[in-house]
């Protein structure tokens, strides 16, 4: 039975571990209401932009020069973006051959299973890239977690990002946009998937696997302009100055910061909200622990009293004797 000196060391020691966890919880708590705040108010925002990019996207690959797949449709848009077949590969994309993930995880770790279920949704997803012959896929990692996990697997890792503050998550996005879009369009890849933690609640966050570029158009716009070739229907359409090609040209980019954004954002609440649940299941396992240890320390306490009371009172009979 180990000794009341010991018992005393590691009561006293669970209970400063308590109120480290405690302290964190309030800290990761109010950081998750800062936090969620700003996931509500981005979130409307960019599922609108969404909606527009995608209804755009697909009211112009009703046109027949990007139907046709941009084939020698070369030449910049009036504005003097992206050629249309290049807008085409934006949209509609190919083979998805080489494949770039972005990879969102954290700069510290006590946060439960946040970090170790992102890394194994991307373990997951580099296994199924490579069953697929001619396929390729390489990494963006933001985060410290992340980047000392992926340099010890064979990944090839491309950038190496810090972890995101809502602060600088406005930022970070449009730096990280910029690199992905200007990869795209220099065929470097033929598609950017983003893995990162949705927030839910304080206590549930869902692993999501989301294809940034090419757009995923919305295909109840595109049967609308199907049907609309057999049926006469009035579609609502707009004019668009220069045109629409300008138009996209210079809504991608915003729709790809803005995505960005949410991401880091939704990933920030996932974060906070992991963290604090996992501290406080450490602060009550601290509380069921010194429960424990207290318990024990007076059984040993007791049964020690007992023994020297047994001492003297066998020592007082053999006086008598």
């Amino acid at each position: 039975m180990p000794s009341l000196k010991s018992i005393r060391k590691r009561i006293a020691s669970v209970k400063n571990t308590q109120k480290i966890t405690k302290a964190m919880k309030m800290v990761a708590t109010a950081k998750l209401r800062r936090a969620q705040d700003a996931v509500k108010a981005i979130r409307p925002y960019a599922n609108h932009l969404g909606d527009i990019a995608e209804d755009l996207a697909a009211r112009l690959l009703a046109e027949p020069e990007l139907q046709a797949g941009g084939e020698g449709q070369d030449e910049p848009t009036t504005d003097g973006g992206p050629s249309l077949s290049l807008l085409h590969k934006i949209l509609v994309g190919g083979t998805d051959k080489r494949v770039r993930l972005v990879v969102v995880s954290a700069d510290r770790g006590l946060a439960g299973a946040y970090n170790s279920s992102i890394f194994r949704r991307a373990e997951r997803f580099a296994t199924e890239i490579k069953l697929q012959e001619g396929h390729s896929l390489d990494v963006v990692v933001v985060g410290k977690k992340g980047r000392d996990y992926f340099r010890r697997r064979p990944f090839k890792v491309v950038a190496e990002l810090p972890g995101v503050e809502p602060k600088t998550a406005a930022k970070r996005a449009r730096e990280l946009s910029s690199q992905l879009n200007e990869a795209l369009l220099g065929n470097e890849v033929d598609a950017i998937y983003v893995l990162y933690n949705e927030f839910k609640s304080a206590a549930s966050q869902v692993v999501r696997l989301e294809r940034l570029l090419p757009v995923k158009v919305r295909t109840s716009v595109r049967k609308q302009e199907e049907e609309s070739q057999d049926e006469p229907k009035l579609l609502i359409d707009f004019i668009y100055e220069p045109d629409r090609p300008a138009v996209l040209t210079h809504l991608l980019p915003l729709f790809l910061e803005t995505e960005l954004c949410r991401i880091f954002l939704e990933a920030i609440a996932s974060e906070m909200g992991a963290r604090m649940s996992a501290m406080d299941n450490a602060s009550r396992n601290a509380k069921e622990m010194i429960a424990r240890l207290t318990l024990q320390y007076n059984r040993a306490r007791q049964a020690a009293i007992t023994k020297e009371l047994m001492e003297i009172v066998g020592g007082a009979e053999a006086l008598k004797g």
